[in-house]
């Protein structure tokens, strides 16, 4: 087992490194991601038409918030396409579809895609190691903009209307694309909270953008490296969406409507600003997290397999388990793709990494001083 790191074509061969013109910033994937994102911009059009029957329960006074979304999709998809045409990130995406849609998979562990949806995506748990009050501020702004979104993307797109049911009683009928879900009355617990959602959502939102904005403000640790453009605008954008939300609120109960015009003004010209700035900014790692989900779903089946079938990777010196087989060599394939001519590094343990590189530090560097 003992030896020197392998040089970088030992080992099986990996998928050939990808041409120029399909890595980022290349002309090739620009237009191709260019004619993806307008494909799907497009599509949105079509759909705000069609929901909205014609435009008929479409709001006219919603038209800048519309516009916006549509400006969002096609940033997303775009950046997207650009980010997958990455060789790690086309790897990952690839793997992890594969292990997501695998039947093998599903019937050897039917539960493990549903369990890392919930745990790794919707309720985060891994940021619970790092702290349970950052953990309990990422989930405020997490639920809290699905909420919003699933509040406000519909109704932007005249999908969700709400009809009275009667001329003179309190009842409203809610329908999506025409067609009557449910009856409610206004009065009621369900009406509140149908018509303050938004405010509940906000609420939400306040502390945890908060509490973030408070830490990068007092601790150490996340003063050192932060970035004005990166790390306080997002903060500053949700805050300022959620309050003005809020405000419009007030006006309205308690003011009488005064301001109510400014505000609105204030609190679009936020919304519109923060949609397409999302796309470009620190907020895409929402749009990567669920590819994360499926590499996760990756490594599990892997180390599971791995374990049952004895496929795990012995590092080359030691012979201690370092991972299964196909994760370590789905690692030297993303490093070759990426011109990185060290892969045969990843059949090591991190222990022996150690002492190969301090060996021959002491051997190549030392050598003259002893």
């Amino acid at each position: 087992m003992a030896g020197t790191p392998p040089p970088p074509g030992d080992g099986p061969a990996g998928p050939d490194p990808a041409e120029p013109s399909a890595l980022p910033g290349g002309t090739s994937t620009a237009l191709r991601a260019s004619g993806v994102a307008a494909g799907a911009s497009v599509l949105l059009v079509v759909a705000i038409v069609l929901g909205s029957r014609g435009l008929r329960d479409f709001d006219s006074a919603l038209v800048p918030y519309a516009v916006a979304t549509v400006f969002l999709t096609f940033g997303v998809v775009y950046r997207y396409m650009v980010w997958v045409s990455a060789p790690a990130a086309r790897r990952l995406f690839t793997e992890g579809w594969k292990a997501a849609l695998s039947w093998e998979n599903l019937k050897r562990s039917p539960a493990a895609l549903p369990k890392m949806i919930a745990t790794y995506l919707g309720f985060q748990k891994f940021l619970g190691a790092r702290s349970h009050a950052r953990w309990a501020a990422h989930q405020l702004i997490f639920w809290g903009c699905l909420l919003a979104a699933a509040i406000t993307f519909p109704l932007t797109w005249g999908w969700f209307t709400f009809t009275s049911s009667s001329a003179n009683g309190p009842g409203y009928e809610m329908r999506l694309w025409g067609f009557k879900l449910f009856g409610f009355d206004s009065g009621s617990l369900l009406g509140w909270a149908l018509y303050h959602g938004l405010d509940l959502a906000a609420v939400m939102v306040i502390g945890g953008a908060g509490y973030f904005l408070w830490r990068r403000m007092r601790d150490r640790a996340a003063t050192t490296g932060q970035r004005f453009g990166y790390d306080f605008v997002p903060l500053l954008a949700l805050l300022t969406i959620s309050v003005t939300g809020l405000l419009l609120t007030f006006s309205e109960m308690f003011l009488h409507g005064g301001g109510y015009e400014f505000l609105a003004i204030l609190h679009m010209v936020s919304v519109v600003l923060t949609l397409v700035y999302l796309p470009f900014g620190k907020f895409f790692h929402i749009v990567q997290r669920p590819a994360a989900v499926g590499m996760q779903l990756f490594k599990y089946t892997a180390r599971r397999r791995g374990t049952d079938e004895q496929e795990l990777q012995a590092c080359r010196r030691c012979g201690q388990p370092i991972d299964t087989v196909a994760a370590v060599q789905n690692l030297r394939a993303t490093m070759r793709d990426l011109d990185l001519a060290f892969d045969g590094w990843a059949e090591y343990c991190p222990r022996c990494k150690r002492v190969l590189r301090g060996t021959a530090y002491l051997s190549d560097v030392k050598r003259g001083f002893k």
